[in-house]
Formats: structure tokens, sequence, C-alpha cells
């Protein structure tokens, strides 16, 4: 039986001769001992629940405040790898940029010199046709001198032949340069 605090204040004891009656007052404190002891158990549970509730409270908010934590890291881990991998392919790109010149400078450079080379090779294929057609033209005059010199004596068959395979010859040389000179 629960007993509030307006029954204890309101709660009359028989009167007897020389005070209340004894059964009566300790039947009524035994009641008010269970009742405290019930109430205080009660308060017990309920402080140790709430010690318990403080404590979980207490770990759970701590919980998320790790939990915040761990967020803000992984965000800012994560915003540092973009900003990384930015940079990184910025440095890719501007060293694959500065090796494309490179390249495309060595080649220019590659080209030009064949051109030389080229323009070299054509100088000296004038040089050496200008040197061949020379010593032709001499060697046909020096034959033509030793043609002309020989007509003057004995015909010989021989010598007149030849100056006309040197024609041909002559003839062939000319063919030659108007070939090299087609484009």
């Amino acid at each position: 039986m629960a007993i509030t605090p307006i029954d204890i204040q309101q709660h009359q004891f028989k009167s007897q001769l020389f005070g209340y009656d004894k059964s009566g007052v300790d039947r009524f404190l035994e009641l008010v001992a269970e009742e405290m002891e019930r109430v205080h158990r009660q308060y017990q549970e309920v402080r140790e629940e709430l010690s318990r509730t403080r404590a979980t409270l207490e770990e759970m908010r701590a919980r998320e405040a790790t939990l915040k934590e761990t967020l803000m890291t992984a965000q800012k881990v994560t915003d540092d790898l973009r900003a990384n991998a930015r940079k990184e392919a910025e440095v890719i790109i501007a060293d694959a940029r500065v090796r494309a010149e490179q390249i495309v400078s060595e080649a220019e450079k590659r080209r030009l010199q064949l051109i030389g080379e080229i323009q070299e090779t054509k100088r000296q294929k004038v040089a050496f046709e200008t040197g061949l057609r020379a010593l032709i033209e001499s060697h046909l005059r020096l034959l033509g001198l030793d043609t002309l010199s020989v007509t003057a004596g004995p015909p010989s068959e021989g010598l007149l032949e030849q100056p006309e395979e040197l024609e041909d010859f002559a003839d062939l040389l000319a063919e030659d340069e108007v070939r090299d000179d087609r484009p």
C-alpha cells in the first residue's frame, strides 16, 4: 500500500490513557518504513538508471564528436587529395608540353639539318656534273684535236669511229642533265 505525504500528515492515532495506542503507532511506523524502503529502492533504481543514461548520453556525445571529427578529417583529406591530384595533373600536363616542345624543336632541327644535307648533296652533284662535263669536254677537245691531226694524215677507220661514239656519249650526258633539271 502506497503512503503519500498527505496520508502521513493527516493520520491520527487513537489515544489511550497515557498517550497514543502503541500498537497503532507501531503498525503505522511499519507501514511508513516499508513505504520509505520501497521509495528509497525506487529512488536508488532511478538514480542508477539516470547514471547509466547519463553515461550512455556522454558516450553517445563522445561518439558523435568523434564521428563529426572523423567526417571533418575525411572531408579535409578528400579535399587535399583532390587538390593534390589537380596539382599533379597540372605538373604532368606542363611536363608533357615541355617534352612536346622539345620533340618539335628537335624535329625542326633535324629537318633543317636534312635540308642542309640535301642542299649540300645537290651542290656536290652540280659540282661533280660540272667537273665531269668540263673533263669530258676537255677530253672531247683533245680527241677532236687528235682527230683533226690524224685526219690530216692517212685515213684510219678506228680513229674516225671514235669521235662519233664520243658524240653519242655527250648526247647521253645532255639528256641526263635535262632529266635531272625536271622537278
